[in-house]
C-alpha cells in the first residue's frame, strides 16, 4: 500500500480541504416580503439559515441601517426529519423602514462562513392622503389603464385603518368578461403624517377576455370598530362601517396586427429552456434520451402557454409525455410555466438535427413582438452497442469420454434444475400475491386516480383552448370527457358531447369541427370552448354505469 509522508501529505491534505468546503458552508439566504414600497410603509427581512454552526445573532447591520431604519428582531426555528435526513431551520425576522426614496439596496450579509446575496427596493415618495378626522380608508388601483386582450391587470384593493376593527369584510370580485386570479394578501404599517396606520392589499390578477372597455365595479368594505366592554353583559358594540371604492375602467387592446405568430401570447417576458436527461453526445441507435423543454411566461397563467411542438424527423422516433402546468406568485403578479417532454429514440446512426423552437410573444410592456428561441442542434447518433461474441460450436468426442463427461453433467446439473424449480415456484408465488392484492386494492383509489386524470385533462384542454390550438383542443376534450365520465371508450367528440349532455358544448364542439375539417382553419378562437368547459368543470362529475353492465352476462338491449 502506498502511504504519504512529507509534502505529498500535505499537499493532499490541501486538495481535500479545498474539495469539500463548499460542502461545509450552510445555505444561508435573505428575501423581502415586497420589492416596492412607499416611503413610511414597513416591510419584512427574513434571513434563514439551515446549519446549526451559524449564528444568526452575529448579523452586522451597519451598512444596511445606512438606508433603512431597523424597527423590531424576532427569531424562529424549525426542526424538521425527512427520509431520516434532520434539517434545522433558523430564522431572523427584521421589520425595517427606509429612511430615503430611490431604488435601495439591502447588502449582503456574512452568517458564519457564508453569505447571503443582495437584494434591491424601489421606495416611492409617500402616499398623499388628506384622512381629515378619518380613521378608515378604503381604496382600489390598477396597475396600468390599458391592457392587451388576455394580458394581466393588477388590481389592488388597499384597506388603511388607524383604529382597531373587528368583523372585516370585502365584496367578491367577480367580472364576467375576464379570468380573475386571487394573489396572496399583504399586511404592513405605514405612517402618514406622523399618523400609524395598518395597511391590508388584497391583490387580483386580471385577464380580459375580450377588447373594448372593462370595467372593474366598484368594491364595498364593512367593520365595526373595536370598542372596549366594561362587563361580560356589556351589549354595546363599535360603530359599523361601510365603504366603497369609486369603478375602475381599464382600455382592453384587441391583438396587434403587427403580431404574426400562431398562438396570441402577452407577457411582461418570456424564458425558455430545455434539458436532456443524459449526454445527449452518447445516444446510440435504439436508445432513449429525455428532452424537456420549459416555458416561463410573467405577466401570463400558465395555461396560456402554447404546447411545444416536436416535428417527425428522419431517424428519430418521439414520445411524449403529459405537460406539467403551473402558476406561482412573484411581485408582478403571476409567473405562468410549462414543461413539454418527449423521450427520444434514435433509429439510424449518423448526423441527425434537431430543429430550433422559437416561441413568439407580445411584449407587453414595449408592445413589440419578441421570440424566445432554443437554437437547433445536430446529434451524433453512434451505431447500436454490439452483441457479445457467442463461443464456437464443441467438437464430438470419443464414446467412452463422452459418456464420462454425459454422466458428470447429468449429476451437476441436477442441484441447477431443483434451484431452477424452487425459483420458478417462488416467481409464481409472487404473482399470484400481486393478483390477490390488485383485486383487494380499495375502491378509493380509483377515484383519487380518477381526479388526477380529470385534473390533468382539464389543464390540458384550457391550454389548448387559450392557445387556438382545435386539434389539441380536439384530443384534450375527448381525454377530460371520458376521465370525468370514467369511460375509457370515449373516443369521439361525438362520444364526448354526448357524454356530457350540454347544448353550449354541442355548439362549440360543432365550431371546433368546422375548424378542423372545413375550409376555414385558421379562424377559430378558443375562448368561448374554454368558458363552457370552465362552467362544465364546476358540476359535479357522473359516473357512467357502463362498468356495471360489463359484469352482466347478458347487458340488456
Amino acid at each position: 500500500m502506498m502511504t504519504l509522508t512529507g509534502k505529498p501529505l500535505i499537499l493532499f491534505c490541501l486538495l481535500t480541504l479545498l474539495l469539500l468546503s463548499p460542502l461545509s458552508h450552510s445555505a444561508v439566504e435573505s428575501s423581502v416580503d415586497r420589492r416596492n414600497v412607499a416611503l413610511g410603509d414597513t416591510l419584512q427581512l427574513v434571513i434563514s439559515a439551515t446549519e446549526d454552526d451559524e449564528d444568526l445573532s452575529t448579523v452586522d447591520f451597519s451598512k444596511l441601517e445606512q438606508d433603512f431604519q431597523v424597527l423590531s428582531r424576532s427569531t424562529r426555528s424549525n426542526t424538521s426529519i425527512i427520509n431520516g435526513r434532520r434539517t434545522h431551520e433558523r430564522r431572523l425576522q427584521v421589520e425595517i423602514t427606509p429612511l430615503r426614496t430611490g431604488l435601495l439596496s439591502i447588502p449582503a450579509f456574512n452568517v458564519g462562513t457564508a453569505r447571503t446575496a443582495p437584494l434591491q427596493v424601489r421606495v416611492s415618495d409617500a402616499p398623499q392622503v388628506e384622512p381629515g378626522d378619518e380613521s378608515v380608508l378604503f381604496e382600489a388601483t390598477v396597475d396600468r389603464d390599458s391592457v392587451y386582450v388576455q394580458g394581466q391587470v393588477l388590481l389592488t384593493l388597499r384597506l388603511q385603518q388607524a383604529v382597531n376593527l373587528d368583523d372585516r369584510s370585502i365584496s367578491e370580485l367577480s367580472l364576467p368578461d375576464a379570468f380573475v386570479v386571487p394573489l396572496e394578501q399583504k399586511s404592513f404599517q405605514r405612517r402618514i403624517n406622523g399618523r400609524a396606520w395598518l395597511v391590508h392589499e388584497v391583490r387580483y390578477a386580471i385577464f380580459p377576455e375580450q377588447s373594448g372597455t372593462l370595467t372593474i365595479p366598484a368594491q364595498r368594505f364593512s367593520a365595526r370598530e373595536s370598542v372596549q366592554r366594561r362587563s361580560l353583559f356589556d351589549s354595546n358594540r363599535g360603530r359599523l362601517l361601510k365603504l366603497r371604492t369609486e369603478p375602475l375602467q381599464i382600455e382592453v387592446l384587441p391583438k396587434p396586427a403587427e403580431f404574426t405568430g400562431n398562438s396570441w401570447l402577452p407577457a411582461r417576458n418570456l424564458v425558455v429552456e430545455e434539458d436532456w436527461s443524459a449526454d445527449a453526445s452518447t445516444l446510440r441507435v435504439g436508445e432513449s434520451i429525455t428532452r424537456t423543454v420549459r416555458l416561463r411566461g410573467e405577466g401570463v397563467q400558465g395555461a396560456q402557454l402554447p404546447p411545444v411542438q416536436f416535428p417527425d424527423i428522419d431517424g428519430i422516433k418521439h414520445y411524449p409525455d403529459q405537460p406539467s402546468i403551473g402558476d406561482d406568485e412573484i411581485s408582478s403578479g403571476l409567473l405562468g410555466s410549462r414543461s413539454d417532454s418527449v423521450a427520444i429514440v434514435a433509429t439510424r446512426p449518423g448526423e441527425i438535427e434537431i430543429p430550433a423552437v422559437s416561441i413568439p410573444w407580445w411584449d407587453t410592456d414595449a408592445r413589440v413582438m419578441r421570440e424566445a428561441v432554443i437554437p437547433a442542434r445536430t446529434l451524433q447518433i453512434a451505431p447500436a452497442a454490439a452483441e457479445p461474441l457467442q463461443s464456437p460450436p464443441a467438437q464430438p468426442m470419443s464414446n467412452d469420454a463422452g459418456e464420462q463427461v454425459a454422466s458428470a453433467a447429468g449429476r451437476s446439473a441436477l442441484p441447477w434444475q431443483l434451484l431452477a424449480l424452487f425459483c420458478a415456484l417462488g416467481w409464481a408465488t409472487t404473482v399470484f400475491v400481486w393478483w390477490r392484492s390488485r383485486q383487494m386494492t380499495p375502491a378509493s383509489a380509483a377515484p383519487e386516480q380518477a381526479a388526477g386524470n380529470v385534473k390533468a385533462a382539464y389543464k390540458s384542454l384550457l391550454a389548448a383552448c387559450a392557445s387556438d390550438q382545435p386539434a389539441e383542443a380536439r384530443k384534450a376534450l375527448i381525454r377530460w370527457a371520458a376521465a370525468r365520465a370514467e369511460d375509457p371508450g370515449i373516443t369521439s367528440l361525438r362520444a364526448a358531447t354526448s357524454a356530457m349532455d350540454d347544448s353550449e358544448l354541442q355548439v362549440e364542439v360543432e365550431k371546433l369541427e368546422r375548424a378542423l375539417y372545413g375550409s376555414a382553419t385558421g379562424d377559430w378562437r378558443g375562448e368561448r370552448l374554454r368558458a363552457v368547459v370552465e362552467q362544465l368543470q364546476t358540476r359535479k362529475r357522473t359516473v357512467n354505469s357502463s362498468a356495471d353492465q360489463s359484469l352482466q352476462l347478458y347487458p340488456a338491449n
